[in-house]
């Protein structure tokens, strides 16, 4: 890991990786909750092609919560646990960026992290305090370990110093909590508005 990434929302982080089938699953374990990360910020295995980069169907602010929410409950009244190379049974990737491509009902069975904030036919960049629900807030720098991805709902208050998002993490799987990626100094995560949102 190189020195960018020792920042204090790394710290703790405990990575296990075990070889299945040829592939490499990391798991991580949960940090104390009064860290930035509550439990580590793990994003995809998978990637998309340049052919699966296409635009998207429209979808309003309100259709993108609302999807994100589904996966709250969506596992027998649970939230859908966490993985990189499990697909849940609506076709999309168990990991952050598969959850932004479903909750942005896009390409199955997700793009990945660094595809999300990228291509301009799927996000364009906004700044951080222009953030509206159904946002994206996104760290697509590192690998597979660090990289992360979650929804943006609401401003916590009118000094902008945190929000509510949507979010699928190692270690628990789908959430909903009040986080403050891209508002610490020296934070690797940005904000960016998904084209398909038409309101």
């Amino acid at each position: 890991m190189s020195a960018k990434h020792a920042l204090p929302r790394r710290a703790g982080l405990s990575l296990a990786a075990l070889a299945v089938g040829g592939a490499t699953l990391f798991g991580a374990t949960a940090l104390s909750p009064g860290t930035a990360d509550a439990a580590a910020p793990v994003s995809h295995a998978a990637t998309s092609t340049a052919a699966d980069v296409r635009p998207a169907a429209a979808i309003t602010r309100a259709q993108v919560l609302e999807r994100a929410a589904t996966w709250l409950t969506a596992n027998g009244g649970s939230q859908v646990p966490y993985s990189q190379s499990s697909v849940w049974s609506d076709g999309y990737r168990q990991d952050c960026s598969g959850y932004a491509s479903m909750a942005l009902n896009i390409w199955k069975p997700g793009h990945n992290t660094v595809t999300l904030a990228e291509q301009r036919n799927l996000t364009t960049p906004i700044a951080m305090s222009e953030l509206e629900p159904g946002d994206l807030v996104i760290d697509a720098t590192g690998s597979n370990t660090t990289r992360h991805v979650v929804i943006f709902e609401k401003w916590t208050d009118s000094s902008k110093s945190s929000y509510v998002a949507y979010e699928q993490r190692g270690g628990h799987g789908t959430d909903h909590r009040t986080l403050t990626y891209g508002l610490e100094a020296g934070s690797e995560f940005a904000a960016y508005r998904p084209v398909n949102i038409t309101d």
